[in-house]
């Protein structure tokens, strides 16, 4: 039996909140998911919901559909990266990885603690395929890929926002701490990849060397070692997949400019530029970021997109409207994450039970 195989996390050693702080992180969730439903129902009333659905119906069934394969076209890219991210003897194809990036986006959107879900029911969906401990090593491995590109979209359409416009100094001034942090994120990050510092490994060991969480310990830091070699070892055996890995996020993100461009073609009453749209995508990206556990970005969204398009003076209805087409795609998404659950036979139980 190899090593893989025997150091498998079971449920008991990958619990990463204790019940107190997952307590108050549900709460945190639901404080900010009824925040959001609050800024939703301000925004259809400050727009008018007469003016939301005649966007809406610009867009049409051929419209939506576009927009519907388009995503699918993003969650392709998402699919083909984390399979690249499987190193030998394991492999994952895309009849694999593209079902299961669907679960969790699903299982991402819908709830509000599904940040902390996604990742594993992704890694659950294929463990008749790979190991689990290898599924979330490579899910880790394309995070990390995906985070970088990320990162550097953040930064290229916070700059491009701060040059263009002028803003109040507050919004300045948290702009640039923004891209400050993002530029000092992606420095340690790769700094940590090239020099190989198990930081997570060595913090569960000295944790477990002071006498604290031994029962969870005792084998999951050797779980956490593990996980980290499996990064690391990605780095060393295969850098020629490091460029086609990062193309197919970059891809990710101009086919979400690409999204923006093609609603704003249809409801806006001015020629949309690939730059409003790049702006766009850019604050949305924050915002999926910063907001992930309000389900469905319900508020937030709409909240983001106003700003923007206020900013470029398109109209604050245009960016509402915005975000409700793309909340559809999510939904959308979602109801086939959903299916992909049932087909699978997995349960919101048996993730949550792993990852708690």
């Amino acid at each position: 039996m190899s090593i893989e195989t025997k150091l498998q996390p079971p449920e008991a050693t990958t619990q990463k909140l204790n019940p107190k702080n997952l307590l108050r992180l549900k709460i945190f969730a639901v404080v900010l998911t009824l925040l959001g439903i609050g800024l939703f129902a301000y925004f259809i009333r400050s727009v008018g919901v007469k003016e939301i659905l005649a966007g809406i119906g610009k867009i049409g069934f051929a419209g939506f559909a576009v927009i519907i394969v388009g995503y699918f076209a993003r969650i392709l890219m998402r699919a083909m990266a984390w399979k690249l991210s499987v190193y030998a003897p394991y492999k994952l194809g895309l009849r694999d990885t593209l079902p299961a990036v669907i679960i969790g986006e699903a299982m991402s959107s819908m709830i509000p603690l599904g940040i902390l879900v996604s990742g594993t029911s992704k890694a659950v969906s294929v463990r008749n395929r790979v190991p689990l401990v290898v599924g979330l090593s490579s899910i880790a491995t394309e995070n990390l890929f995906y985070s970088f590109v990320t990162a550097l979209f953040i930064i290229f359409g916070a700059f491009s926002f701060l040059r263009t416009f002028e803003l109040a100094e507050g919004w300045i001034i948290t702009i640039d701490l923004l891209i400050a942090a993002s530029i000092f994120l992606i420095f340690l990050g790769v700094l940590m990849i090239l020099r190989q510092w198990h930081f997570a490994s060595a913090i569960c060991e000295r944790i477990y060397e002071k006498g604290y969480l031994r029962n969870i310990l005792e084998d999951g830091r050797l779980h956490v070692r593990l996980f980290e070699n499996f990064i690391y070892g990605f780095y060393r055996q295969y850098p020629g997949r490091f460029l086609p890995i990062i193309l197919m996020q970059i891809v990710y993100h101009l086919l979400g400019v690409f999204e923006a461009w093609f609603v704003l073609s249809k409801i806006s009453d001015q020629i949309p530029t690939v730059f409003n749209a790049f702006l766009l995508e850019s604050v949305s990206r924050l915002i999926t970021i910063v907001f992930k556990l309000v389900p469905f970005l319900v508020g937030v969204d709409e909240a983001g997109a106003q700003f923007v398009t206020e900013t470029l003076a398109i109209g604050a209805g245009v960016g509402v409207t915005l975000a409700i087409i793309r909340k559809g795609r999510i939904l959308f998404w979602t109801a086939i994450g959903l299916l992909f659950i049932v087909k699978r036979g997995l349960s919101f139980k048996e993730i949550t039970t792993m990852d708690n």
